[in-house]
């Protein structure tokens, strides 16, 4: 994994997301366990509904650390993939995969410990009528990814940070990660210090 993307990895989506003014969160996709983190550049896959022959293009080409990314129009009834393709991706190195729709096979998934960031899961599976491509520009909760982007997952979400924008995001979700540390260590525990900034923030013209 390189430099950039390992310190990526380090920092919270939330502090991500602020040094992007909040232009960058894909909506309404969540890790299938809390703990599942994810950082690698986006490997991007554009499919129509119900036919996944384009992910298993993605899992031949991937390099080890990249973030499978899959663009299926937001359908939340047909799966993506299950347990044997995400087992595919695991064996392949692939760095996790996201997708704007479904997946199935929970608890198969869940125990194998690999990072899945979707909209929800179903039980009906897709068919491979061979239709799909990968590696050009999708949509995906919201969001234009490109190949290349980087792409940062945690409980509480998943960011884009395009790639030409790599060194500047980063030194400012640093930042912002360290204003944060900083002022919980200032207000924790301290009641009066808490209503001094309440009255600051509340009483702005």
């Amino acid at each position: 994994m390189d430099t950039l993307i390992q310190q990526f990895r380090n920092l919270p989506t939330t502090a991500i997301s602020d040094a992007m003014e909040g232009l960058s969160n894909l909506e309404s996709i969540k890790p299938l366990k809390e703990e599942f983190r994810l950082a690698g550049r986006a490997l991007t896959v554009q499919m129509p509904v119900g036919d996944n022959s384009a992910v298993l293009k993605a899992i031949g080409e991937a390099k080890p650390g990249d973030v499978i990314v899959v663009d299926s129009k937001g359908d939340t009834y047909r799966a993506i993939a299950g347990d044997f393709v995400v087992g595919m991706m695991q064996t392949m190195e692939v760095g996790g995969l996201v997708v704007d729709g479904a997946i199935r096979d929970l608890e198969a998934i869940k125990e194998m410990n690999f990072p899945v960031f979707s909209k929800g899961t179903t039980v009906a599976s897709s068919g491979k009528a061979g239709v799909g491509q990968t590696n050009i520009p999708i949509s995906c909760g919201g969001v234009t990814v490109f190949p290349g982007d980087i792409i940062i997952g945690d409980m509480d979400g998943v960011v884009v940070v395009p790639q030409a924008l790599g060194e500047e995001i980063l030194i400012k979700a640093k930042d912002k990660f360290m204003k944060d540390e900083r002022r919980a260590e200032q207000y924790a525990g301290k009641p009066d210090e808490i209503r001094k900034y309440i009255a600051m923030m509340t009483n702005k013209e």
